[in-house]
């Protein structure tokens, strides 16, 4: 683990991912990699009981805005994560898929959520991929601007309206006027 580098997990908040794949190389977009990648996601999301509120994939990296599982550690479903698909899309003669490590941020603020949110949600159309987020199919915005269900059940107000207006969100300082369940 790199000098200096502080993970405050298990802190009840939700936590801003980004991970690479292996030297920066656009993998994700070859070999049915997104796909793979979102149903990967969902599975993980299932098994760890992992809270989703946003994600984008893009050709050479992932963010995720996600909460912190009700089972094992963030740690463990992020490296479930990698495991399975780099065992599905590396090639053979490819040394790895991933990047080793994350970067992890954590989300203090409601206010830091939307601004993750959006920052994920404009990646594609600041790289030039698409004109607008609701153009790149591998992200969260659809379902965020329409309730649009997708591969990766995410966590909104268009799924809490869907059982009974109950919001999954993590625990935030008192004050801070985020959602809280």
């Amino acid at each position: 683990m790199p000098k200096g580098l502080i993970r405050y997990q298990n802190s009840g908040q939700f936590h801003f991912l980004t991970f690479s794949c292996y030297k920066r190389q656009p993998l994700l977009a070859q070999r049915d990699g997104y796909c793979l990648m979102e149903h990967t996601l969902e599975r993980v999301r299932q098994t760890h009981k992992l809270l989703i509120a946003g994600y984008v994939l893009m050709p050479e990296h992932v963010h995720l805005l996600v909460g912190e599982p009700c089972l094992g550690s963030l740690a463990a479903a992020i490296q479930a994560l990698k495991q399975e698909t780099s065992k599905k899309l590396k090639r053979p003669d490819e040394p790895h898929f991933w990047q080793r490590r994350y970067y992890d941020f954590n989300v203090w603020s409601e206010g830091t959520t939307e601004e993750k949110l959006h920052y994920m949600h404009q990646n594609p159309v600041k790289r030039g991929l698409v004109a607008q987020p609701q153009d790149w199919p591998w992200s969260s915005f659809l379902h965020h601007a329409t309730g649009v269900i997708g591969t990766v059940e995410v966590e909104s107000p268009w799924t809490a309206q869907q059982r009974g207006g109950k919001l999954l969100a993590v625990t935030l300082p008192e004050g801070s006027g985020a959602m809280q369940s």
